[in-house]
């Protein structure tokens, strides 16, 4: 018996799916889900085969859901937007279901699953490219989603003060504190808006709001000095690009 969760912000489409999951008896719902919050925790208590995931939902979306967690199942998307499809199948999804779809369609997707199953062909581990690729929406200028412990938390990116590289992490360094997230510095250079961050050295991001004044430091290097009193490093090229953004 494999286990499904069904996470989507509506009933009716819950429901539909649930009904369509009848013709497969080896396949068990063991949850339903409202929200991405709830699929989470829901994901890291029954550790589904596969999962039902819509996009666009309150709180956090189907992409930032995917990046809380450590190991994810198979996942078909099932959303109303278009729009998504690309990105979708850059997570290695199984299929993009783009509603209202028809039972058929719903058919060929777990056909499609069960097929990648048997030839042990389909894994969607939470890998680099798979974290790599989830998100880039345009929530991510606007926000952070993290994993506190067994809570998750949204920081808003107005709360960063800069980010840090820490071996296969990145440290968000924020006003509440520091929060890891899987992520490298390469994505966060693009996800971020460049008017508000620079890259300023190979392991610092640094919020433009914090700094308070450019100082030398040994030889031709030079440090940034941040409203909270830290010292971040920069780079030549940082330099020179934080210059430039600076119109100095």
């Amino acid at each position: 018996m494999k286990k499904c969760l069904i996470i989507d912000d509506e009933p009716l489409a819950r429901s539909m799916v649930a009904e369509y999951l009848q013709a497969y008896p080896e396949l068990e719902v063991v949850q339903e889900c409202g929200d991405g919050f709830e699929g989470v925790k829901a994901i890291m208590q029954h550790q589904p085969d596969l999962i039902f995931l819509d996009i666009q939902m309150p709180k956090i979306n189907g992409f930032e859901m995917l990046e809380l967690v450590e190991q994810a199942p198979g996942v078909i998307f099932t959303t109303a937007f278009d729009e998504y499809a690309i990105k979708a199948f850059e997570t290695n999804a199984v299929d993009y279901l783009l509603k209202p779809f028809s039972k058929e369609r719903f058919d060929a997707a777990i056909r499609k699953w069960l097929q990648s199953q048997a030839a042990a062909a389909q894994a969607i581990p939470a890998s680099s490219a798979l974290e790599e690729a989830t998100g880039k929406q345009p929530e991510e200028q606007h926000r952070i989603v993290v994993r506190a412990g067994n809570n998750i938390r949204i920081i808003p990116v107005a709360d960063v003060l800069y980010l840090e590289a820490y071996d296969d992490y990145v440290k968000i360094h924020t006003r509440d504190g520091v929060f890891l997230k899987k992520k490298t510095m390469g994505y966060y250079e693009k996800a971020l808006d460049p008017k508000q961050f620079v890259r300023v050295h190979r392991s610092y991001i640094m919020a433009l709001s914090q700094l308070t004044r450019i100082e030398p430091f040994e030889k031709d290097s030079h440090v940034a000095l941040l409203r909270n009193g830290e010292r971040i490093p920069l780079s030549k090229s940082g330099y020179a690009r934080l210059r430039a953004v600076l119109g100095i």
